[in-house]
């Protein structure tokens, strides 16, 4: 049930509700992206936000093409790329985005059963004698996406690593993951260990996608912050939101869920959050692509 009569007396997320709420769905593509992970969706998702990336960082694209620039600074060219993938679920976005263009990713999530779900993924990854656990259906789910039982790239040759925290988003600092250990729990990393701990290294994108409808105003413009300063170049990295937008008549607006307690911003809600945060909006497109009954999906770049 969604409500957005009066908005001024809309209530916050409730993030013991949230966590209660996605705790009882499938740990699967189809139990995080609300029974649209067997489609066509995740594929449709995951091009467009590559895409997206490669047109805002095309030193990212690893094959020649018109994308990828003849001379890329040698500075760019050889440091390990970093990006953090925030509310990740059970790590769609890390294996199916994040992973074909970065080095190193950090997964936060906070709900026990997706990040272990995850965490397993990782695994079977590095270790193949482990798939066949890794891909059983987690918590009641009936099926799973081909998509799922694809090895992450780069983690059995350990040229690339993904390092998995459980955390919410109210309490994680992405300059400092492990800062307060009681908050933000390091649950592993698969493929790449470096020889010097990484962990405390900023980031060249803060990825944040369907998660952040959990967080009230006043969480979110304190994470957008946080974010902001754990970017590695101020002047070249990005935070990319990527979230479903609700629909407006002039002026920000907000609709509230209460079977996951969480709130879908429009347009104009999330660029004032972007404002009072002190961020920079460098990029804006819809995704098109889904199902046209859902709520209309926006990409922003900004640092």
């Amino acid at each position: 049930m969604s409500s957005d009569a009066g908005q001024d007396s809309l209530p916050d997320p409730d993030v013991g509700k949230g966590i209660q709420y996605w705790a009882s769905q499938p740990a699967s593509y189809d139990g995080v992206l609300g029974g649209f992970g067997n489609g066509s969706l995740p594929r449709v998702d995951a091009l467009g936000s590559r895409q997206l990336l490669m047109h805002l960082l095309p030193e990212l694209c690893t094959v020649p093409s018109a994308v990828r620039p003849l001379h890329v600074p040698e500075d760019l060219a050889n440091r390990r790329t970093r990006a953090l993938d925030v509310g990740a679920g059970v790590g769609r976005v890390t294996a199916d985005v994040l992973l074909h263009l970065f080095s190193d990713v950090v997964l936060v999530e906070p709900v026990d059963i997706f990040v272990n779900q995850a965490l397993r993924r990782g695994k079977a990854s590095e270790d193949p004698s482990s798939a066949d656990k890794a891909y059983l259906p987690a918590n009641g789910a009936t099926e799973i996406n081909d998509l799922e039982v694809v090895p992450w790239k780069g983690i059995a040759d350990k040229s690339k690593s993904v390092t998995f925290i459980q955390a919410t988003l109210q309490d994680f600092d992405p300059a400092h993951p492990a800062a307060v250990p009681e908050k933000a729990k390091v649950l592993g990393r698969v493929g790449y260990i470096p020889p010097v701990d990484d962990l405390d290294s900023k980031f060249d994108v803060v990825w944040c996608q369907w998660c952040l409808g959990a967080l009230n105003d006043a969480d979110l413009v304190a994470f957008f912050r946080r974010s902001k300063a754990a970017l590695r170049d101020p002047a070249r990295g990005l935070i990319v939101v990527k979230e479903n937008t609700c629909s407006e008549e002039g002026f920000p607006r907000a609709v509230f869920d209460e079977s996951d307690s969480s709130l879908t911003r429009s347009d104009l809600a999330w660029k004032e959050c972007f404002t009072n945060a002190g961020l920079k909006l460098i990029y804006e497109q819809t995704q098109g692509g889904f199902p046209e009954h859902l709520y209309p999906v926006k990409m922003y770049a900004l640092r």
